[in-house]
């Protein structure tokens, strides 16, 4: 299973209503991820988290298809930061 798989299987399990944690058994490095906050846009996580908000793209394109537009962006979601 690629990195990327995994992490996207880890943010739709984290996702779901009354799982508090998800936790990931297997080699390999950390996935990161932002559990959205009030007020957080895509661009203000990728300032955060990549250094440039012009690369929420990223982070959009890295949460599909759980994420199905850029401002649907809700409160206690998990987001998959892709790697710098």
């Amino acid at each position: 299973m690629s990195p990327e798989i995994k992490e996207k299987i880890i943010v739709a399990a984290g996702n779901v209503q009354g799982v508090a944690q998800v936790e990931a058994l297997a080699d390999g490095p950390e996935p990161v991820f932002h559990v959205v906050k009030k007020g957080d846009t895509l661009s203000e996580i990728a300032q955060k988290t990549l250094g440039k908000a012009s690369r929420y793209p990223e982070i959009f394109e890295a949460n599909r298809p759980m994420l199905t537009h850029p401002d649907k962006n809700y409160l206690g979601q998990t987001r998959r930061i892709p790697a710098k």
